[in-house]
C-alpha cells in the first residue's frame, strides 16, 4: 500500500534524455542466436549494464525467452539480475573472497579461474556449482595447465560441483587460425577433465562471434554479448544482412535555440564558427552521458520537429551539452532528437558513431550513463 502510495504522489517528471529498448528486436535476436546453435544453450551477457541497454530491463524482458541463465560481471550485477530474471546467475569474474557469501547459491554459478578461489568456495561454500575457466590461448585469465591444476587441487575440488568448463576467444571477429587453435586447445583439456571423470554440462567457449562461427557439437553452450543487442559481431556483412536488429534507441530534446550570424564561432575554444547565418540547437547529452568528444563536428543527429531534419553537431561535445547546426531550419523548444538510431544503415546508426569516432559499437554502448532514464518500448 505504501509503495502504491508513493507511485500516486511522485513528482511526474518527464525527462530530457531516453534510452528505450526495442523488446522485440531483443527478443528476435536471441531466437535467431538460438537457431544457429540448436543444439546449446545461449546464455545471455548482461554485464556492463547490460551493454548500455539497462540490467533491470534487459533481465525483464529475457524472462520471455528460453534463456535458462544469464552472465554478469560482478555481485552489485547478480543483485539486478537476482530480482528481475527468473533463471540463474552466472559470476564471469572473481570477486573479493569474502563477497561470495552474499550470493545466493541456489540460483548462481561460478567461474573459477585460479586454487585461492576453489579453495575458499571449498571451505566455506561446498556444493557451490562452478565453471573451471581454462586458458585456452588468451592468456589474459584462467587456468593454464589443467592437468596439474586437477591433480593439486582434487580434495577442494570434492567439495564443489563442476557443472561448467569455459574459456574465452581472442579473435572471433576475424582470425580463423586463432579460433581453430584454441578451440583444439580447449578440447583437449575437455578430454583430460573426462579422464578424471569430470563431465560439465556446460562446455563453454564461443562468445558472439562464436555463434557463428564455432560448430563443434561438443560445445553445449555459447555466451551471447554484444550479438544479443543486434550488432554483427564479425568483420565483413553489415548488421542488416545477417538477421541482427539493434534494439537500443537514444533520444534527447531540443533545450535552448541560439541564433549565429556568418564568423560567430560556437562551444569551448571555438572550433566551429558559422560559414553564414544559422541556427544552433541545444541539447543536453553530452560526454557525461556517453557522447563521444570525438564525434565533435562530425556526427550527424536527426531533429524531429514540425519538419525532420538532420543536424551536425558544432563546436567540441561538452560535459552535459551538444550544439547542433540546424541551418535555416525550422525547430522549437521541446522538440525530440534521435542521437542514436535503431536502424542500422543510418548516419547515427551505433555502427556509423563508432566508425566516426574510430572505436568499436561496445565501447560508444558501455559508454551510457546508467543513470538516463530507460524505457522499454
Amino acid at each position: 500500500m505504501i509503495n502504491f502510495l508513493r507511485q500516486i504522489l511522485r513528482p511526474k517528471y518527464e525527462p530530457l534524455n531516453k534510452i528505450e529498448i526495442i523488446r522485440q528486436n531483443l527478443l528476435d535476436n536471441f531466437s535467431y542466436l538460438s537457431s544457429l546453435q540448436n543444439e546449446a544453450e545461449i546464455f545471455p551477457v548482461l554485464k556492463s549494464n547490460a551493454y548500455g541497454h539497462g540490467l533491470k530491463e534487459v533481465a525483464q524482458i529475457l524472462n520471455q525467452t528460453s534463456a535458462k541463465m544469464v552472465a554478469v560481471d560482478s555481485f552489485p550485477e547478480a543483485q539486478v539480475v537476482y530480482r528481475y530474471f527468473r533463471g540463474k546467475v552466472l559470476f564471469l569474474n572473481e570477486m573479493p573472497l569474502k563477497a561470495y557469501r552474499y550470493c545466493r547459491f541456489k540460483r548462481s554459478e561460478f567461474c573459477v579461474y585460479n586454487s585461492t578461489t576453489l579453495k575458499y568456495l571449498a571451505q566455506h561454500h561446498a556444493g557451490a556449482q562452478i565453471h573451471l575457466f581454462y586458458n585456452s590461448g588468451m592468456n589474459r585469465e584462467g587456468i593454464s595447465d589443467i592437468q596439474k591444476f586437477l591433480t593439486d587441487n582434487q580434495e577442494a575440488l570434492e567439495r564443489l560441483r563442476i557443472v561448467g568448463f569455459c574459456s574465452h576467444l581472442m579473435a572471433s571477429d576475424s582470425d580463423s587460425a586463432l579460433t581453430k587453435k584454441q578451440e583444439d586447445n580447449f578440447l583437449t583439456a575437455l578430454d583430460i577433465l573426462h579422464q578424471h571423470k569430470i563431465f560439465p554440462t556446460w562446455v563453454h567457449l564461443g562468445n558472439s562471434g562464436g555463434i557463428f562461427t564455432l560448430k563443434n557439437k561438443r560445445l553445449s553452450a555459447f555466451r551471447a554479448g554484444l550479438a544479443l543487442y543486434g550488432y554483427y559481431p564479425l568483420n565483413g556483412p553489415d548488421t542488416a544482412s545477417c538477421g541482427l536488429k539493434p534494439a537500443l534507441r537514444v533520444i534527447s530534446t531540443v533545450v535552448g535555440c541560439q541564433n549565429l550570424k556568418a564568423g560567430d564561432k560556437v562551444s569551448y575554444n571555438g572550433i566551429y564558427e558559422a560559414s553564414s547565418q544559422t541556427k544552433i540547437a541545444l541539447v543536453p547529452f553530452g560526454y557525461c552521458e556517453g557522447l563521444d568528444r570525438r564525434l565533435s563536428n562530425q556526427a550527424q543527429f536527426l531533429v524531429q520537429g514540425r519538419k525532420d531534419f538532420w543536424a551536425r553537431i558544432a563546436g567540441v561535445v561538452s560535459m552535459n551539452l551538444v550544439c547542433l547546426d540546424a541551418g535555416d531550419n525550422d525547430f522549437q523548444i521541446g522538440d525530440k532528437v534521435e542521437l542514436i538510431s535503431p536502424l542500422p544503415d543510418e548516419p547515427n546508426s551505433i555502427k556509423n558513431l563508432a566508425n566516426i569516432s574510430q572505436t568499436i559499437p561496445y565501447e560508444q554502448l558501455v559508454r551510457l550513463r546508467g543513470n538516463i532514464h530507460r524505457e522499454i518500448v
